[in-house]
């Protein structure tokens, strides 16, 4: 068994692939997926599980060396995804990045990534592009 709480194979496959700079994204359960892009889907149900669930386990191995996230997100939202980059920067002792797009620009960027990773979240604009970084 893995020591890290990730149980997901799939998703744990993916990160041991990426390379520096290479994308995934974490999305909500209505974000489009571009054809070709493969999908990690996790949604049972609405909410489940939800899209903090799903970043907090995912970067407890992946290293983040940027964030895309939409200019439409609510303050919250917005707000609470800041608050774990901060987090995980301080964890790491390296900066992380963050940009805020408008919604059409960061589903066109969704052509780029490795993957989609579906949550059950509901919640407008919960969607974030995480940028791989390397651990040195």
């Amino acid at each position: 068994m893995k020591r890290t709480p990730m149980l997901n194979r799939h998703m744990s496959t993916l990160i041991a692939s990426l390379g520096h700079m290479d994308e995934i994204v974490v999305a909500d359960a209505g974000l489009p997926v571009p054809p070709g892009i493969d999908v990690i889907d996790l949604a049972v149900s609405p909410g489940v599980p939800g899209f903090f669930d799903v970043l907090d386990v995912l970067t407890s191995e992946l290293v983040v060396e940027k964030a895309v996230f939409a200019e439409e997100a609510s303050a919250e939202l917005a707000t609470e995804i800041e608050v774990r980059l901060a987090h995980w920067a301080a964890e790491t002792g390296k900066p992380i990045e963050h940009d805020r797009v408008p919604h059409e620009d960061f589903k066109t960027r969704t052509k780029q990534a490795r993957a989609v990773i579906r949550t059950g979240e509901c919640t407008p604009y919960a969607n974030v592009i995480l940028v791989s970084g390397v651990p040195f």
